[in-house]
C-alpha cells in the first residue's frame, strides 16, 4: 500500500555543520559586525581646580530662573549661563555634570557654588566645601 510507505527524510533549512579533517564537526562562524564607535556627547574646552561649596536656599538666580536645589546646577562668576561643567570631587573621584545658571560664589578661593543635588552626587555635603577638578564642556556637533 503506497500510503504506508515510510516518509522521505526532509532537509533542514539551516546548513549542517561541515566536517573537519579530524572528523569532528564545527559550525561555520558568522562574520562579526563592526561595532560603531559612539561619539562622545561633549568635549572639554577648559579645565582647572578650585574649591566648591553648595547652596540650598530657594531664590532667584542671576539667569532669571528660580533656584531649585534638586536640579544639577551651579553658580560661576564668568561662564555663560547654560554652560555645562563636569565637576569631580578630588577626594573620591565622583563627578557630576552641572549647568551654570547663577553668578557666584562671592567668597575668596571658591570658583563654583553647586546646588545641593550636585554636591550630594559628588559626596561633598558633609564637609560643605570640597576641592574639585572642573572641565568646561562643549557639545559635539
Amino acid at each position: 500500500d503506497p500510503s504506508r510507505a515510510a516518509p522521505s527524510p526532509t532537509r533542514s533549512a539551516t546548513p549542517e555543520p561541515s566536517p573537519t579533517e579530524s572528523g569532528t564537526t564545527t559550525a561555520t562562524p558568522k562574520p562579526a559586525k563592526p561595532k560603531a564607535k559612539k561619539k562622545p556627547k561633549y568635549r572639554v574646552v577648559d579645565s582647572g581646580s578650585c574649591k566648591a561649596s553648595y547652596y540650598w536656599e530657594g531664590q532667584m538666580t542671576a539667569s532669571g530662573e528660580r533656584f531649585d536645589p534638586s536640579e544639577l546646577t551651579a553658580a560661576h562668576k564668568t561662564l555663560p549661563f547654560g554652560t555645562k561643567v563636569r565637576v569631580t570631587n578630588k577626594s573620591n573621584d565622583r563627578s557630576v555634570i552641572v549647568r551654570i545658571n547663577d553668578r557666584g560664589p562671592f567668597i575668596s578661593g571658591r570658583c563654583l557654588d553647586l546646588s545641593k543635588a550636585a554636591m550630594e552626587q559628588v559626596g561633598g555635603t558633609g564637609s560643605g566645601v570640597i576641592s574639585v577638578r572642573y572641565e568646561v564642556l562643549k557639545k559635539n556637533d
